[in-house]
Formats: structure tokens, sequence, C-alpha cells
């Protein structure tokens, strides 16, 4: 693949020295492909969808990671380069199909081509991750780690209820912590570890940098259609913020994690 020099770098960090505990990861914000891609043989309508990113978690990101001081690291390459959420030997790491869109170049890969994509663009984003998490602890920090996403409102014909959600495997008590406390909004449909649970085959992050690890962490889903618009990435920052800073005063108190 090779990214050409002058190329967004594919790991970008935020506000590395936040004073916070979290550690805010956004591992779908972009929807960059690199020159020598080209378009992938997709449509401009095709890389602005929901399967080649997660709309709107970005913006919202970087809000939370202000409001908290906490450092953010964000993949700023499209999931259809590669998905920085997957482990690199699931075959929905380098997507053929998504939803119900052909991704022409994912198709025929060589070995050699998709060892390329790993090498540029997942192995560094999650080497700059563990990095600031071993210096972090390091120094005597203290590592919250929260993975912050959006999904799409309908997804192969089923209208998803839920509002916002987060998920969890092994390690579920912040998670089930910050569902808990969103629920306490009658307005809200939230999925408790909906739409994707976490386990170790189709995620990375949390099982890699969380559960190994044995620090608390929550992947915290949001869906896209409310965070649309500046105003609505305000508002869930603002909401989110507040809930994992309380999730995690639960959980301590409680000392489960």
């Amino acid at each position: 693949m090779g990214l050409l020099e002058g190329e967004c770098d594919p790991v970008i960090v935020v506000n590395e020295n936040g004073s916070s505990p979290f550690v805010l990861v956004c591992e779908h914000a972009g929807n960059r492909i690199p020159a020598r891609l080209g378009n992938l043989g997709l449509t401009e309508e095709d890389l602005v969808a929901h399967i080649a990113w997660d709309p709107g978690a970005e913006p919202m990101a970087r809000r939370v990671s202000e409001i908290l001081d906490a450092p953010l690291v964000i993949q700023p390459y499209s999931r259809l380069v590669i998905d920085c959420n997957r482990p690199p030997h699931n075959g929905e790491s380098i997507w053929q199909v998504s939803e119900y869109t052909t991704i022409p170049g994912n198709l025929d890969l060589t070995p050699e081509q998709r060892r390329e994509r790993v090498d540029e663009v997942f192995t560094p984003f999650h080497d700059r991750i563990a990095r600031l998490l071993d210096d972090r602890a390091a120094a005597g920090r203290q590592n919250v780690l929260v993975t912050l996403h959006s999904f799409t409102p309908v997804y192969k014909g089923f209208q998803r209820p839920w509002h916002v959600g987060a998920q969890y495997n092994r390690m579920p008590a912040l998670s089930r912590a910050i569902n808990s406390l969103l629920a306490r909004d009658a307005n809200l449909v939230v999925g408790d570890n909906e739409p994707y649970p976490v386990n170790d085959e189709t995620h990375y992050t949390i099982p890699v940098h969380g559960e190994q690890r044995g620090i608390p962490h929550a992947m915290i889903e949001v869906r896209n259609d409310l965070i649309s618009t500046e105003a609505g990435q305000a508002l869930w920052a603002e909401r989110l913020a507040a809930v994992i800073v309380e999730a995690l005063g639960v959980i301590t108190a409680q000392g489960t994690h």
C-alpha cells in the first residue's frame, strides 16, 4: 500500500498529558483512504456512509476529551482500509462486503497486501495506545479505558431501538454501571451490551488494552443520527462525560472493575 509523504499519520493523539484517569479511543473516527488505494472502487456516497466510519464519533470524542481533560487516541483512516477494532486474522479485518456493499478494492488481496495494511495502519495505532497506557502506568497514573463509537439506526433492515449502549465481555462492571446510570433517563432506550457485544474474535481494543491489562474499561456506542449535528455531539459528549465519571465512582466504591 504505502502511505505517501504528506499523508495523514495513522494515529492522532489529542491532549496526551491530560490529567484525567480516562484514556479515550476512537477507532473509527475517519474515512480517509490512502492515495495509493484510490477510493477502493467506492462512490463518494459510500465513503460518507456508516460502512466507512463512525459518523459523529470523532467530534463527540474530542468534546469528551476537552470536558474531562482526557487523552484521546484517534484512527483517521477508514475501517474499509483496515478495521482497527478487529483482530487482523478476522475475516472482517479488511471488509470485502460491508452490510450490502461490496468493496472492490478489498477483493482478492494477497497476503502481502493485507500485511501492508496491518503494518502501516493497524500496528502503529495499537502500539501508540499501548505506549500511552504503559507510560501512564509507569508514572503511577490510573488508567480507565473508554472507546467511543457510533452505530447506524438501521442495519440490514433491522430498526435498532437503542439510543446508546455500553458493551463488555469479561469485566463488565464499568459498562454495566454506565448503562444503569443512562437508564435513569426514561426517554432513553439503553442497550445493555447492544448492539455489539464484545468478544475476542470480533473486537480488539477492549480485549487487548482493557481486559489483558486488568484495567476498568467500556466501549460506548451512540446511535449516529443523535450525533449528526454539532449540537447533538455536544449534548452527548456532556452526557457521557458526566456518566462515565459517576460510573467510575460507583465501581470504585463497590471495589469492582
